[in-house]
């Protein structure tokens, strides 16, 4: 008789020395590797109540996920309404956060707050940006009971009134359409006061500046049309590079991504004032105010640019202290919004 065989691993043939035959080994066992699941209480960042509770919650499991899950215990309180957080005082989760990422033992504990009504940035945008355009419009034409009977549907005799319209119409022309084919939001919603406010004060600015521009007794630049045709380059200028620097973050998006990248310049000259600042959208818009103040000498437009510039002024140094801290290798010679000073 042969020498004694053996079972080897992999379900191979082996010779069995009693009975004198080939077998087929039994195949080997796999072993099952154990999931472990976390446990996930939600309390109300105000008044510690437990809200709710999730068990058998997968590691992988995003905060948005989370949030759905929450949203079943309470309804009300849609996805788009939350606001999780470590820490009650501390800043929101991201939706794209992993359970397990996070600074949490297999029981975690989130935070919540109501952020209250939301509305979508679209519906936000498309309301405050038409408003202005039919405002304006409404003041062009001198409709009744704006400047008296007398003038009811009556033209300016000022070219540059008519211009001013055209600029006008044009730069919320140019938003409208950017908003629903250019933008790219990073937050579908905000919340539903800010329609309220944001509106006010496009709308009544608006109708401030169409009141005089348009009144019967408008007076015209004090330099004439030398002063108008720079006023309209600077604008037109403007806007052409609002415009570029508005693709330009488009492309470094992905639809329907939240990726975050360092916009450079492009081959598109408009962008390389991304050279200088970090927000170039925000200084071509104030460029944008700027000529069309000069172009029409109106006290309130002039309002309505300082007033755009300040808030805009907020917002590039929110965005440019982001990318520092985002960012290891942000260039260091970036302004947030006009280059070398502010």
């Amino acid at each position: 008789m042969e020498g004694a065989g053996l079972p080897l691993e992999g379900g191979e043939v082996a010779l069995s020395p009693i009975l004198g035959l080939w077998r087929q080994a039994p195949p080997a066992k796999k072993t099952k590797k154990a999931v472990l699941f976390f446990e996930v209480e939600i309390l109300d960042a105000r008044t510690r109540e437990k809200l709710c509770f999730l068990d058998k919650v997968e590691p992988n499991a995003t905060i948005a996920e989370i949030k759905s899950l929450f949203t079943k215990a309470h309804p009300q309180w849609y996805p788009a309404r939350q606001s999780l957080r470590l820490d009650p005082k501390g800043r929101s989760l991201k939706d794209e956060d992993v359970l397990q990422s996070l600074p949490v033992g297999t029981t975690a504990t989130f935070y919540f707050r109501d952020l209250g009504a939301q509305i979508s940035w679209v519906t936000v945008f498309l309301t405050e940006y038409a408003g202005p355009l039919l405002i304006y419009l409404l003041f062009y034409f001198r409709v009744p009971f704006l400047y008296g009977p007398r003038y009811d549907f009556t033209a300016s005799r000022h070219p540059v009134v008519h211009l001013a319209c055209g600029c006008h119409s044009f730069h919320y022309i140019k938003r409208l359409l950017e908003t629903l084919f250019v933008h790219r939001f990073s937050h579908g919603t905000m919340p539903l006061r800010n329609i309220f406010k944001n509106c006010t004060y496009y709308w009544g600015f608006a109708a401030w500046m169409a009141y005089y521009i348009n009144h019967p007794l408008y007076t015209p630049p004090a330099y004439g049309d030398e002063q108008v045709k720079l006023a309209l380059a600077v604008f037109l200028f403007c806007q052409l590079g609002n415009f570029s620097i508005h693709v330009a973050l488009r492309n470094l998006r992905p639809a329907g991504s939240k990726t975050r990248k360092i916009p450079y310049p492009t081959r598109n000259p408009f962008t390389w004032l991304f050279l200088l600042v970090s927000c170039p959208n925000y200084t071509y818009e104030v460029g944008s105010w700027i000529g069309f103040t000069i172009m029409t000498q109106c006290l309130p437009v002039a309002l309505f640019s300082l007033v755009g510039f300040v808030q805009m002024a907020i917002w590039a140094q929110g965005k440019h202290r982001s990318y520092l801290r985002e960012f290891r290798d942000y260039p260091p010679l970036r302004s947030p919004i006009v280059p070398f000073l502010l």
